[in-house]
């Protein structure tokens, strides 16, 4: 029997998946991948599969995970099998650098950039884009190596330091510093390629903006200041579901997500104090905030699980033809 096949590498975040396909009784099998073999000799079964791999998967142990999933998903493309966030996403999902050349191409702007490769030309880079900026990695989520830095002194002073985190790809992001009017940013997500909900996520405590449970911050850091990833809890209106959400830049990323094969997705942006959105990043491997969906009354997990039980059911009804 066909099922839907859920890929990741991280068992917290599919927890709520879990319970959503047991509501709607959905047949669905987990891959876990990190390590094991990978038979090219032999065909996938039937199914939908759903990619989550993560960026920051290196930060759980899982250093090659990423790898490891495009060649699972390179072998299901090959064999023809319905992939929800295929090779393209994920190759987006794991480099910024790749997702604002892909944004750029449908007129969505993101934030000026240098990428630097090597802790000597960060310095450079910062200076040629002017203060303050923005350290990140390329490789990120959980707001790995953000920082805020107001000088070239500063930059000086956090190089030299052991603060400065090696990204695992090796290219720093140095990015101008978008000043906001006021401290939040906003998340829009999609399922199915489609606009679903809009979260405004409060960074007044810091960069650390992932909507799990699993990746809240227990105490919390000056805004600048890099996070460790996922302890416990952050406080329960960080994160608040725009009711009534709409924006001019919805259908162009709703184009850039179908051009890039990502079916779902959280993009994030922020508006500037001339209003002028910037948007800086996208989540192939996306995550809900259950505090938020509960004063909403929405399920973001529910609404994936119901799109890949839909893709199952037009699967049988196209064999069945």
């Amino acid at each position: 029997m066909a099922k839907a096949f859920v890929i990741h590498e991280n068992d917290a975040w599919v927890e709520p998946l879990r319970a959503a396909f047991a509501e709607i009784g959905t047949p669905f099998e987990e891959w876990f991948i990190d390590r094991g073999a990978l038979d090219l000799r032999a065909a996938p079964p039937d199914g939908v599969f759903y990619n989550r791999m993560s960026a920051s998967s290196h930060t759980r142990g899982h250093r090659f995970a990423p790898e490891h999933a495009g060649a699972v998903l390179a072998w299901l493309e090959r064999h023809g099998r319905t992939v929800v966030n295929g090779s393209r996403a994920l190759a987006l999902e794991i480099s910024k650098v790749a997702q604002y050349q892909a944004l750029a191409r449908f007129g969505i702007d993101t934030p000026d950039t240098i990428a630097a490769v090597g802790r000597e030309h960060v310095a450079a880079a910062a200076d040629a884009i002017g203060y303050p900026v923005i350290l990140k990695h390329n490789r990120a989520g959980k707001g790995l190596g953000v920082r805020l830095l107001l000088s070239r002194a500063a930059v000086d002073e956090h190089l030299a330091s052991s603060d400065f985190e090696e990204p695992i790809d090796g290219i720093t992001l140095v990015q101008r510093y978008v000043e906001a009017p006021e401290p939040f940013i906003t998340r829009v997500e999609f399922i199915g390629g489609r606009f679903h909900y809009a979260v405004r996520v409060d960074t007044g405590e810091g960069f650390e903006l992932c909507p799990a449970d699993q990746c809240q911050i227990d105490d919390a850091a000056p805004a600048g200041d890099a996070f460790e990833a996922c302890p416990a809890t952050a406080p329960s209106e960080k994160f608040r579901i725009v009711d009534g959400f709409s924006h001019p830049l919805i259908p162009a990323w709703e184009r850039f997500l179908a051009a890039n094969d990502i079916g779902v997705a959280g993009i994030e942006f922020i508006v500037d104090r001339h209003g002028k959105a910037w948007t800086y990043d996208v989540n192939t491997n996306t995550n809900y905030n259950p505090d938020a969906e509960a004063r909403a009354g929405k399920s973001g997990m529910k609404a994936i699980a119901r799109h890949l039980t839909r893709l199952l059911a037009e699967q049988g009804r196209a064999r069945a033809a």
